[in-house]
């Protein structure tokens, strides 16, 4: 971690009431970035990034975007500040079509820039009168991104965004992630080992609530990333 860092992360510990989930991590994001964090189920990984978007509120430690204090902030500043949260759940607004979903991000961020979404995910150009209830997980996940994209983002924190998709779609998002990376850092949330170890420049290791490694470069292989999983 270093003043280049876009992201940085201090002594973070996190607990759900009584029950403490996360302890002392600390990681750091570059522009520009892809930084994975792997571990298994109930690791702590999700927890991390609600933490970051400040969806949780019982925090201590530092979490700071370009030097400004991120704890005690309400999530939807920290949107504005240009930090976006894309969950797992692949939740969307089931009774509206995909253009107006479209339309909810757009007059959150006054970004009605579209044709960025589609120029990423064409099919959605397609689809934009289809209520979003219909869509399939695939589809879903890629309005979701498209949606948290609107507004220009510094940081991108997405969460299990492949889980239960087709490998087309995950190849495609392979390649939405490396041309997302060019404007904004990206911290993912993976079980896909092979895919975080395409995409990333450096990977956390995470295992009961604490970061046990860190790997970048000659390190970031599948095999060398299992044993954490």
């Amino acid at each position: 971690m270093n003043h280049t860092d876009i992201l940085t992360v201090r002594n973070l510990n996190v607990s759900y009431g009584e029950s403490k989930v996360l302890f002392d991590i600390a990681l750091g994001v570059r522009p520009g970035q892809v930084v994975a964090c792997v571990g298994r189920n109930g690791a702590g990984k999700s927890t991390l990034l609600k933490s970051i978007a400040g969806f949780i509120k019982n925090v201590s430690g530092e979490v700071r975007c370009a030097g400004a204090s991120l704890l005690g902030v309400r999530p939807y500043d920290i949107a504005k500040m240009g930090i976006k949260y894309i969950p797992q759940d692949k939740k969307v607004f089931s009774d509206l079509t995909v253009r107006e979903n479209l339309e909810l991000g757009s007059y959150a961020t006054q970004d009605y820039n579209w044709d960025q979404v589609t120029d990423y995910f064409p099919k959605l150009k397609q689809l934009m009168d289809r209520k979003a209830g219909f869509l399939s997980g695939g589809e879903r996940q890629m309005l979701m991104i498209g949606r948290a994209i609107l507004g220009t983002p510094r940081v991108l924190l997405v969460d299990e965004p492949t889980e239960g998709l087709a490998p087309s779609i995950v190849a495609h998002l392979k390649t939405v992630f490396g041309e997302l990376s060019r404007k904004a850092a990206l911290v993912i949330v993976e079980q896909n080992l092979p895919l975080v170890c395409a995409i990333s420049e450096k990977i956390y290791a995470i295992k009961e609530g604490r970061i046990v490694t860190e790997l970048a470069g000659d390190q970031l292989k599948t095999g060398i990333c299992e044993g954490y999983l």
